[in-house]
């Protein structure tokens, strides 16, 4: 896991929350789920109980037998509870048995807290959060002793600036805009012509607004003046 870029920053105290991906075999319900490759499976949190951890799980019903055998019949589940479903896919409580050597091992260890994670087949794309950033390092070394592949995805810092004067409501409203209508993501959904329009001012004017906003959040979240 490389976590070269963002890892260290001005403020090792901060929370800091990872996106990464890791392979099936390295998380318990990724080797739960091996027998059942095409079931779609979403992780709605893991809760501590008992001094352990009891995952909640969301599995589409197309697959909702094979999921539900599977889960019965792993050795790393000692009791499995059918609690709801939406029409489309039914949720999960597993209690885990004393013997777990994977992911949720070294989350244990490291006090950090799952918070979401979807399976995609050979992999599981999963959110963590960290207390502090000293935590995320400990956590890659643990998982790189027990040879669990872990690739970073993406690394943020939800610290929010404590002057919120930072950003004029103009910039706060062109910064959420261009959030939410994908202007950030690749390829863009939309452009700085059509979020202008949007907002009634030019596009000159909205990447104006954008750039002095987004200039503020990077001095007071990184750079830390």
């Amino acid at each position: 896991m490389d976590s070269s870029r963002g890892a260290t920053g001005p403020d090792e105290s901060h929370m800091v929350i990872a996106d990464v991906t890791v392979p099936a075999h390295a998380f318990e319900l990724g080797r739960v789920f091996e027998a059942v490759p095409n079931a779609r499976v979403e992780l709605e949190r893991i809760v501590p109980i008992d001094g352990g951890r009891m995952p909640l799980i969301w599995v589409s019903n197309e697959e909702l037998a094979e999921a539900r055998a599977s889960l019965e019949a792993s050795p790393a589940t000692a009791e499995v509870f059918e609690r709801t479903d939406d029409g489309d896919r039914t949720l999960f409580e597993v209690r885990w048995t004393d013997e777990l050597d994977g992911l949720v091992s070294v989350l244990e260890e490291t006090n950090a807290k799952l918070l979401e994670g979807t399976g995609i087949g050979e992999g599981w794309d999963l959110r963590i959060q960290f207390d502090q950033r000293s935590a995320l390092r400990e956590f890659r070394d643990r998982c790189s002793e027990r040879d669990i592949r872990v690739m970073l995805r993406r690394l943020y810092n939800p610290h929010l600036p404590s002057d919120t004067a930072l950003l004029s409501d103009e910039q706060r409203e062109a910064l959420v805009l261009a959030f939410e209508r994908g202007y950030f993501e690749v390829p863009r959904r939309t452009s700085a012509r059509e979020l202008g329009q949007e907002l009634g001012i030019s596009d000159n004017a909205f990447s104006q607004r954008l750039r002095r906003g987004l200039s503020a959040l990077i001095e007071s979240t990184l750079v830390g003046r």
